[in-house]
């Protein structure tokens, strides 16, 4: 089962990537942000045409996520409404269209573009630590549903200094602070865990270039796009690679797909109730 993100920067401009890209890797299920297009203006004949289904949550010129896959998605939700947790002040949330969740045999997929924040001290820097806040009360109330869960998306934060090209330039600074890194593993509270560091230990691997100062063609770049999964699904892990091909297209995104490959299927799901300690990391 191919599960992948791709922050696209717009799903218009670069549909045609998109579609290539889908046709080259055959995923399963395609996590997108940045789309910027309203819902009613999303390009989904496109997808129709080959095969896949499409659920998507977007605004104009900002923000947006979409689930592309082949399965018809399940129960989808979207933004942070509707969950239990009544000590967040969600409402501040609802605007800003970053947060779709669907199911796909057994398995609850969260697909989320947290705020970049902007600068340390800014406003945006306090609505990005407060949306990860919710995002982590969220998470907790899908815990107790007893879900299995693959959190992906941009979270617009470098988890250590192995995912900067130049730590000892950016350590410290947006992206890298200590408060947002502090905020995501609230979130994953050792419950979730980062798939690409359990077969890649090294620095040098990128999923984000600038666009300016030739950050690509000289490969200084961040690693910001994550897939965090459950405990349980990560004994399933057959692979996590983050694909830089498309960074090289003509007017690419300045974002590339991050995919994981699962070992698994609706029989799993049995394993795991019978075998509820069979996994520790």
């Amino acid at each position: 089962m191919l599960i992948a993100t791709w922050n696209v920067n717009s799903i218009r401009t670069r549909l045609s990537q998109i579609i290539d890209w889908i046709n080259q890797v055959n995923p399963d299920i395609l996590c997108l942000q940045e789309t910027k297009v309203m819902d009613e203006s999303f390009p989904i004949e496109p997808f129709k045409k080959i095969g896949y289904s499409v659920e998507i949550y977007g605004q104009k010129s900002y923000n947006g996520v979409a689930i592309i896959s082949k399965e018809k998605a399940s129960n989808v939700k979207k933004g942070f409404g509707g969950y239990a947790n009544s000590d967040q002040n969600i409402e501040i949330f609802q605007d800003q269209k970053r947060l779709i969740t669907a199911d796909f045999n057994g398995i609850k997929i969260i697909n989320v573009y947290v705020p970049n924040g902007s600068s340390l001290g800014s406003t945006k820097f306090e609505y990005k630590i407060n949306w990860l806040s919710c995002l982590a009360s969220f998470l907790d109330e899908e815990e107790k549903k007893g879900n299995l869960i693959c959190l992906m998306g941009d979270f617009n934060v470098a988890p250590s200094s192995l995912d900067i090209h130049d730590p000892n330039k950016y350590e410290g600074g947006i992206m890298a602070s200590e408060i947002e890194r502090n905020a995501l593993n609230n979130v994953l509270k050792g419950r979730l865990i980062d798939s690409f560091r359990i077969f890649e230990k090294d620095t040098g691997h990128w999923s984000w270039w600038d666009y300016r100062n030739k950050a690509y063609e000289l490969n200084k770049g961040w690693r910001i796009d994550h897939i965090y999964t459950s405990k349980e699904l990560s004994s399933k892990l057959k692979s996590c690679v983050i694909d830089s091909s498309p960074r090289a297209n003509l007017q690419p995104s300045d974002h590339v797909p991050v995919m994981i490959d699962l070992n698994w299927n609706d029989k799993n799901i049995d394993f795991f109730e019978e075998e509820d300690n069979f996994f520790e990391i």
